[in-house]
This record gives structure tokens, C-alpha cells and sequence, in this order.
């Protein structure tokens, strides 16, 4: 099983492999490691550097061995590695162990496994489908399992769409793909898709994003995921392409999209397709660039792959906002190739995950950040939709003196007559402690805004994207960055005076914390599992969709027992003098909750 990672200590061994010629860097193995044994192309890294090499996962019965270890022999590195931590990744087995019957046989067949491997790191595809999954530490497993089944119980929405539909197996060997935040909470979702019937593949939506112990149990689960917590660029967007390739050449039927990475690639390479000088432009940000190569880095290895894609697309189902804004963008441009589901704008996601969930999830990001004390600081929310009502709300009951900027008068009015000031970011500068932007806009705090903050301001980022924050060119900048820890960063001015942003301008509540509660994203995730049903059932045409109403009555109905609620039920008269039906839906589709 290849895209494993096996970290240890080197230590002495019998100096074997030094005597047949391919000295070895010797690891024992935790009992935690599932691969099976047998000789694999390798890479490790040793002070910075990465080296190919090959390892062998297993006893030696060659040589009478008993005991399960990995040696690796590393190519073109001839340094002492004993008593050091080595990383090995497993990246493709290429035989199985077995004993030879002489010493001979054994050095010619390692010669030849190594003449194998040089042949193949030189010729392998950048999409390697024998790849089963890529996570970071396999041994997390059985944490992430415990935590999985405490999230069910906390998730009364989707056990209730697995008992009522499971059975039914609606999406019988559906192939659906998801680009979502790989955390506990989605594993739930992930194994409710996969007792609808689907075969899921799935990567993250962000390089922080992705809870590690949650990953290694969905792929030990059988289920591929591409995904582990600080990707670079380039290996999120081969995350990305990996979960959007099934066996055979194939792509997904279903997509769950969060952010609209998932579509955006498909939509681009089938441009690229029909025309490659689609792709020779002059990118606007490192991502853009990353795209782009990554697009033509598949188009060279297959130029076919996203209309063999688009012809099996049925549709795809979108969770966030800004990923919304993109698919009626495309809609509007006539660009957009399948139906979509706006799941973002069902009242039972958008009024209770980006209210309710960022509510607790934002100063659980910060405080795990900075440990930094809210009360008595005056706190800076960018927007004032649902997620900057959510924050707002968030930081006034901490004590904090908020003040809201917003471009739009009804919500700048809805925020003054909650008692919230409403000033522009450049008026709040002199008094601003922590900033948070949550518009789905770019450029709302520039290098300009943070170059006049006060000395030891927080940044912040609770939108999708990092460019809320003007981060590239804040790296660009004159100011010195010292890393703190993973995800906390201090920028220091020439003036002398220091800020602090966190992960990197990306979702804080995500990047430092873990993201929504549990029972809120239960919400979430059973819009996104009946949106997927809608999908693959009914014959859409291409365009933006919602879920009818009675659906998201439903999904609020399903949670209601969990908290103890006990609803009151229209009489066939009182029905009949508002207009309804005593079972629902209740409010007209215009109706603004």
C-alpha cells in the first residue's frame, strides 16, 4: 500500500546491506503501519534535501529475520543518519518481499529493483491512481475512528438521512468526488455518501484545513482521501486532481464542492482542452500560477481527461458562499457546464452554520492562536452577512467593543441598531486590537491598513479565501516575518511597530481550531446529502438550483428531538387562515428568516 509515511529513528542494524552494496538507513516499525511488506519506491528528506530512494517494509527472510523493519537506501546520499528521526514515504511498492536462496540472488535483485526505480521516479505520471490514498501519519487512525462515532451522536441529521435512506441505496455506485474541509465532522458526512451507495473520493478545501487523525480513519475506512494539514499549493492542487480521478479514466458523476476549487478545475482544463492557449496568461497571485501548471501538467499526460469528465458530470453541489458566487458567475458568463446546488443559501446552512458556527468557532481559532485575553480589546468585523453576524455577536459576548465596516445599508443598519458601530477600516485603525474580514471579497484589509495598525494587532480571516488579506503583498513588504507556531506569524514594520496574522490569512477557525461544532454542520451536511440525491435523481437542466423549502423544514425538523424542542401543530383552522399546510413548508419561498 503506497502513500504511507513512516517516521522513526535510524539504528544499527547487521550492516548487510552495506555489504551487498546498498547501504540502509534501518527504522523499526510501529504496529500501527498497515502497508504490506515488500520493496518500494521511497522518498525522504534529510536536512532540507529530498532524495529518492528505495525501502523495504518487512523481516528480511532472506537472511533468516524475524522481526518486521524498514530499511531504505537512498540515493545519492552517503552521510551517517544513526540515532536521527527519518521520514519515509512510501510512494509505490513495486514487488513483494519473499527469500532468495543465496546472497547472490538477493544483491542482483535489489540491483535490478533499483535500476526499476530509477526508470519509473523518472517516468511517473503525476497522477498515480495506483495511489490508494495520501495522509499524513496512518497511526492517527484509530483516533480519528473514536472521534468520528462521539461527532454521530452530535450529528442527528445525517444518522437520521443514513436510517431513512440507507436501505435504499439511492446512490448505488454513484462516483462522487468532494472538496470539503477533511475534518471530523465531513468524515460523517463522507460515510453517510458512502451508506447512500456512493464511491467517494475526497480531498480538503484548504492546505490548514484538514484534521489529520480524521483523514487517516477515512482511509483506513477504504475510502482514497488526499489530504494532511499544512499542504503546499502545489500539492493541494494534486490533492484536488487525485480526488477528481476514479479508476479507469474516469472522473465524478457528483461532486461536493466547497469553494468551488473542484468545479473551477474541471471548467478550466476543459478549456484548456478545446484550447490550450487558454492557459497562457499572466497569473495574478502564486495560486493562479499553481493552477495553471498543474492543468498543463495533466493536459500533457492526458488530453482528454475533463471531457471524459464533463460527459459522465450529472452536477454538483456547492456549501460556501464564495463558491456560490463563482458558479452564477459562470452561469452568467453561460460558461457553467452542469446543474449546481446551492447549498450556501438554504436558511438551515447559511442561518445556522455561518451564524451559529462561527459564533463558536471564531474565538476558539484566535484564542487557540494567541491565548490573547478578548475582553476590554476593541475588535474590527469586516461584513456584516451571516458569518459577520456570527463573529460580531462572538466577540460582544466576550467583552470585546466591536466595530462593524460594511459597503451594503441594510446590513450597516441592521449592525447599528444592534448596538454595533459601523465605520469604515480606516477609521477603525487607531482603535483596532483584532481585525477579522468575512465579506468573500478581496483586498479588504490591504498592506497599506496594516502598516497603520496599532503595535501587536491580531489579522484574521474567517472568509474562504486568503485574499481578503492582502498576504502576498505583506510578504513582499519591507516587514520581517517570525513564524510564532504552525500558523501564527509576526510581521514587524520598519516603523518597529508588530502584527500578527493568523494561518497565513486563511480560515482561522479552520487553520487554528477545528472549525464548526459538530451538531451545526449536521445542518450543513444533510443539505449537502439531500442536494446530492436531487442531483443524481432529476433531470436538471444546466443552471443554479436551491432546495425547495419543505426540504429545509425537514433538515431543521430533524434536529429538533436532539435539543429537546417540542413543536406546536397548526389546526386544520389555523392552517387554513394563514394559507398552508398544517404539515408545512410555513413560509413563502421570499420569506427572509
Amino acid at each position: 500500500m503506497a502513500g504511507v509515511t513512516i517516521e522513526g529513528v535510524v539504528e544499527h542494524g547487521r550492516r548487510l546491506g552495506r555489504e551487498l552494496g546498498f547501504p540502509t538507513a534501518n527504522m523499526a516499525v510501529p504496529d500501527s503501519v498497515t502497508a504490506a511488506d515488500g520493496v518500494y519506491y521511497s522518498r525522504v528528506e534529510v536536512d532540507g534535501t529530498r532524495y529518492d530512494a528505495m525501502s523495504n517494509l518487512g523481516s528480511n527472510p532472506s537472511v533468516g529475520g524475524a522481526v518486521r523493519h524498514l530499511e531504505t537506501h537512498i540515493f545519492g546520499f552517503g552521510g551517517s543518519l544513526y540515532g536521527r528521526t527519518l521520514r519515509v514515504e512510501l510512494v509505490r511498492k513495486i514487488r513483494d518481499e519473499r527469500r532468495f536462496a543465496t546472497i547472490g540472488e538477493l544483491r542482483a535483485q535489489i540491483a535490478r529493483d533499483k535500476e526499476y526505480i530509477l526508470e519509473l521516479k523518472d517516468n511517473t505520471m503525476y497522477l498515480d491512481l495506483t495511489m490508494p490514498y495520501k495522509v499524513a501519519d496512518m497511526s492517527l487512525a484509530e483516533w480519528g475512528r473514536k472521534e468520528i462515532e462521539i461527532a454521530e451522536h452530535e450529528m442527528p441529521g445525517l444518522m437520521a438521512v443514513r436510517r431513512k435512506y440507507g436501505p435504499q441505496k439511492p446512490l448505488e455506485g454513484v462516483r462522487v468526488m468532494g472538496s470539503l474541509h477533511m475534518t471530523i465532522q465531513t468524515a460523517v458526512l463522507i460515510e453517510t455518501l458512502v451508506e447512500l451507495g456512493a464511491d467517494v473520493r475526497w480531498c480538503s478545501c484548504n492546505i490548514f484545513s484538514t484534521q489529520d487523525h480524521a483523514a487517516a480513519a477515512i482511509a483506513a475506512a477504504g475510502v482514497p482521501v488526499f489530504a494532511w494539514k499544512g499542504e503546499t499549493l502545489p500539492e493541494y492542487w494534486w490533492c484536488t486532481a487525485m480526488a477528481l480521478s476514479f479508476p479507469g479514466g474516469k472522473g465524478p458523476q457528483l461532486i461536493v464542492d466547497d469553494g468551488g476549487d473542484a468545479t473551477l478545475l474541471i471548467h478550466k482544463g476543459y478549456k484548456a482542452e478545446n484550447d490550450a492557449s487558454t492557459l497562457d496568461y499572466e497569473p495574478s497571485s502564486y495560486e493562479e500560477e499553481v493552477i495553471l501548471g498543474t492543468l498543463r501538467t495533466i493536459l500533457a499526460e492526458d488530453k482528454d481527461k475533463w471531457h471524459r469528465t464533463v460527459a459522465e458530470w450529472k452536477g454538483v453541489s456547492e456549501e460556501t458562499t464564495t463558491g456560490v458566487h463563482r458558479l452564477y458567475q459562470m452561469q452568467e458568463a453561460g460558461e457553467l457546464l452542469v446543474p449546481a446546488i446551492n447549498v450556501n443559501d438554504s436558511c438551515t446552512k447559511s442561518k445556522f452554520d455561518n451564524l451559529y458556527g462561527c459564533r463558536e468557532s471564531l474565538a476558539d481559532g484566535i484564542k487557540r492562536a494567541t491565548d490573547v485575553m478578548i475582553a476590554g480589546k476593541v475588535v474590527v468585523v469586516c461584513g456584516y452577512g451571516d458569518v459577520g453576524k456570527g463573529c460580531a455577536r462572538s466577540m460582544r459576548s466576550y467583552g470585546a467593543r466591536v466595530i462593524v465596516t460594511e459597503i451594503d445599508p441594510i446590513c450597516a443598519l441592521q449592525a447599528a441598531m444592534e448596538g454595533f458601530e459601523v465605520k469604515t477600516v480606516e477609521s477603525a485603525l487607531p482603535e483596532g486590537n483584532i481585525y477579522v474580514t468575512c465579506t468573500g471579497n478581496c483586498d479588504i484589509i490591504t498592506l497599506e491598513h496594516m502598516e497603520k495598525m496599532r503595535d501587536q494587532a491580531i489579522v484574521c480571516n474567517i472568509g474562504h479565501f486568503d485574499n481578503e488579506i492582502q498576504m502576498a503583498r505583506l510578504e513582499k513588504s519591507g516587514a520581517v516575518k517570525t513564524n510564532i507556531k504552525p500558523q501564527v506569524d509576526k510581521f514587524t514594520f520598519p516603523d518597529g511597530h508588530s502584527i500578527f496574522v493568523l494561518a497565513e490569512g486563511r480560515l482561522v477557525n479552520l487553520g487554528c481550531a477545528t472549525g464548526h461544532p459538530s451538531f451545526v454542520m449536521s445542518n450543513s451536511f444533510t443539505n449537502q446529502c439531500l442536494a446530492q440525491m436531487e442531483l443524481w435523481q432529476e433531470n436538471l437542466e444546466v443552471g443554479v438550483y436551491r432546495l425547495p423549502k419543505h426540504l429545509d423544514e425537514e433538515v431543521a425538523r430533524l434536529h429538533l428531538d436532539n435539543l429537546g424542542v417540542e413543536l406546536t401543530h397548526l389546526t386544520r383552522k389555523q392552517a387554513d387562515y394563514i394559507g398552508v399546510d398544517p404539515d408545512g413548508p410555513y413560509k413563502a419561498e421570499h420569506y427572509r428568516y
